[in-house]
Formats: structure tokens, sequence, C-alpha cells
């Protein structure tokens, strides 16, 4: 190609690249005063004739830096609305507080309040998303602000316009009502459906012969006030109310609480480890923390138990796990430990055949295991016996009595003795006729024995 020609090819590519450029540039330039455009979708939610339900729905994809944008342009078309209704007052006060312009203001208020309400929906959903803290109680302060200034600033005639207008408008008084009264319905079929769920985890237990009665009446608690408080949970959230709020009120007081109820939290653990290792259940006989007596209920912060004299003790759940655990009533069959002193002149023989037809006669005691009776003890005053028959659990104190009361007389009609502690008491006086000193001796162990069968 020709010099000159080629020459000219560039000089008007140069040329058309130069007049695009200056197109080109204004198009991707941000704006001067360096704030950014608000995109598309933003602009299309800053729109007064939404509605608030779609609108909450809309901001859900957008990301934090749009929902901050949105909440800019919501806030100018408070503003707008605000300066409307701040313009009827003027009026209405210039011309004394007449005319028909009051109903004009009521109904700026009222779309100014609507507007309020979109705005702090914008203003939650970019608390939400993670936005400016700081930013987000500017935006509620703003809200806060006029309404106190408008409420000042208002005669009583706007005042009883405007509550008047509120409760008869959808999302006013009526909604509130509304609201109220779900709420209300909402509890009772949350007792009903908490109560229906408390049956089944019974009859769920009951089919579980391994589970301890404690166990079960804890996990029927457990599923009961479960079940309560996460259908309460689903009812708020269904009604608009947030609940993240709640969740981080609670995890902040868990810590406080921590420390401040630590014995009551060592009663749960310990409450918690007694229905799962099961040491004794309701209705057994119990010697816990120096305490005898039968088990009432087991809570997971204290153990009631009722004495045989019909006394009522509360124990704390760590004080039963932490001392020595008896359980009476926990075998089915207990052996009655029994013993009977008889005389050294008494028959060995016909004192354990006289102990053996009582045991036998006994319509409590039990064959199997077999009873046992033994000579135990050389005491001092006596030789004791002792009579071991078993019996069923709850027969143990009738079998206990009975034995004691036929064995004694048994023993009377047998003319075996049960003797009573005694002393003698041998004297040695130096110089005393043989006479004199058998004579006291006499006397000294008569009035020894006399004293001491006393």
């Amino acid at each position: 190609m020709h010099p000159i020609i080629s020459r000219c090819l560039v000089l008007v590519l140069v040329l058309c690249v130069g007049l695009a450029a200056p197109g080109r540039a204004s198009e991707e330039a941000p704006p001067e005063d360096g704030a950014a455009t608000p995109a598309p979708q933003v602009t299309a939610l800053a729109d007064p004739s939404i509605s608030r339900h779609d609108l909450v729905l809309r901001i859900l994809p957008l990301t934090v830096d749009e929902v901050g944008q949105l909440a800019d342009e919501w806030q100018g078309i408070v503003q707008q609305q605000t300066q409307a209704v701040v313009a009827e007052q003027l009026a209405i006060r210039a011309a004394g507080g007449a005319g028909p312009s009051r109903a004009e203001l009521t109904r700026l208020i009222d779309q100014r309040d609507k507007g309020l309400s979109k705005f702090i929906a914008v203003v939650d959903s970019l608390e939400q998303k993670g936005g400016d803290a700081a930013q987000v109680k500017q935006y509620r302060d703003y809200r806060s602000a006029i309404l106190i200034g408008e409420a000042q600033a208002s005669d009583w005639r706007t005042l009883v316009a405007r509550a008047a207008d509120w409760v008869r408008a959808p999302d006013g008084g009526a909604q509130l009502v509304m609201r109220i009264a779900v709420i209300g319905a909402a509890f009772l079929a949350l007792l009903i459906v908490a109560r229906v769920v408390r049956g089944f985890a019974g009859r769920a237990a009951d089919r579980i012969p391994q589970l301890s009665g404690l166990m079960r009446a804890f996990l029927v608690k457990t599923a009961y006030w479960l079940t309560f408080a996460v259908g309460l949970l689903i009812v708020l959230g269904a009604l608009g109310v947030n609940i993240g709020p709640l969740f981080a009120l609670l995890g902040g007081a868990s810590f406080i609480l921590a420390f401040a109820m630590q014995d009551t939290l060592g009663n749960l653990a310990a409450g918690l480890m007694i229905m799962f290792n099961r040491p004794f259940d309701v209705g057994d006989y119990v010697t816990v923390a120096g305490t005898s007596g039968t088990v009432q209920s087991v809570s997971v912060v204290s153990t009631t138990v009722t004495t045989p004299d019909n006394q009522v003790i509360v124990i704390p759940n760590s004080k039963v796990w932490g001392d020595i655990i008896t359980n009476v009533t926990a075998s089915d069959t207990r052996r009655v430990d029994l013993v009977f002193g008889i005389g050294y002149g008494d028959s060995i023989e016909d004192a354990q055949r006289v102990l053996a037809e009582q045991v036998a006669a006994h319509p409590l005691t039990l064959d199997d295991p077999a009873p046992m009776i033994r000579v135990s003890e050389l005491a001092d005053s006596s030789v004791n016996l002792i009579c071991r028959p078993w019996a069923r659990t709850e027969d143990y104190w009738t079998v206990y009595w009975d034995l004691m009361r036929d064995v004694k007389i048994a023993f009377d009609k047998a003319g075996i003795s049960i003797p009573f502690p005694q002393t003698d008491m041998h004297l040695h006086v130096q110089g005393a006729a043989p006479q004199v000193l058998a004579g006291a001796t006499t006397g000294a162990t008569t009035g020894t024995e006399g004293k001491t069968g006393a």
C-alpha cells in the first residue's frame, strides 16, 4: 500500500477513537459529587405506593450496600411527606384551627405514617444484614424525633382525629386487636397441642421398661415445655415479631445467670445424674443426706421425701448425689434381722426350736431363702441368738413387729427366760469374822440384783 494512503487511514482511525472516547468516558465516570448511583432495583423500591408487605419481600435479595441506599431514598421520601404535614399544620394554625384543612392534615399524617412504617422496615433489614450500627441508630432517632415533635406540636383536635383514624385503620387499632386475638387463640392452641404431645410422650415412655419413673416424668415435662416454646416462637415470627433480639438477650443473660445461680446449676446437674443413673425411683424408701423416707418426687433441682411420721423434706439434688444413697426398697425381698437373748441356764436347743416354729408359723415369711437361727454371742448377762427370716420388702416391718411379740409369748410358755443385765459384787474385808463377812456378802449381792432388776 502507498505510504500516503496508510497515513491517511491511521489518521481517520485516531479521529474515530477520539470522538468515541468522550462519550464512553462520560458514561463510565461517576457523578461529580462522589455519590453512588442507586441501582435500578433500589430505585424501583423507593416508591411510596408500594405495599409494606411487598417491600419487605423485595428487600430480601438486596445486599447491605443496596439496602443502605434504599434507606437513604426512603428517608428522603419521609422527609418530603413530613414537610407536607408541617405545611398543612401551619396553614391550620393560620386559619385559627378551623376549616376543612383538618381532614387533609389527617390524610397527610396517615400517608406519612405509612411511609415511616416502610422506612423502618428497610432499616430493620439493614440491621439484620449487618449494616452500620451507628447509621441504623441515626435512622431510628430520625423517626422518633419526627413522631415526638409532631405529637407535641399538634393540638388536641388533631390528636383525637388521629387516634380515631388509627382505631378504624386496618393496619392500626383493628390490626392490633386482631394480633391480640391471634396471640390469645394461639396460646390456647399451644396449650392443647403441648398436652397432646405430652400424652404421646408419656405413652412412648411407658413402652420402654428400662426407663425409670423419674426419667419418664422429666422427658414428658421437657416435651411439653419444648413444644410450647417452639410453637410460641413460630407464632411470634408469623406475626412479624423480630425474635432475633430475644435470642441475643437470652444469650447475654445466660452468662449472668450462670454466675448468679451456681448452686442451682449444680442441683440441675445432680438432678440429671440422678435421672440417668436411677439410684432410686418415686415410691422408694431411701436414706439420703441423713434423711430417711419415701421419695415423693424428683425435680431437676430438688428431691422431696416424706418421712414415716409424715414430714415433707425437700433436699437439694447436689446434697443427694454428693452423699451416700441407701435404697431400702430397691430389692423385692429383705432379710429381717432379730436378736433374742436367753439365760445361761436355759436350753439353747429349745430356744432355737421355738424360734424356728414362730418363723415357720408366720404367713409373711419366705421359705426361700431359708431363715437362719444361730447362737451369735455369749454376752455378759445372756446368750444371744440371731433370727434372720426373709420377707417381701413391703412386709418387712410387719414381720419384724409380729415376731418380736410372738417370740416373747412363746418363750414365756416354754419357760425360757430373757434375762436382764445383772452384776455380781464380791466384798473382801480384812480382819472381819467369817460369819459377818458371809452375811455382808449375801446382803450386798441380793441388793445389787434387786437394784439392777428394777
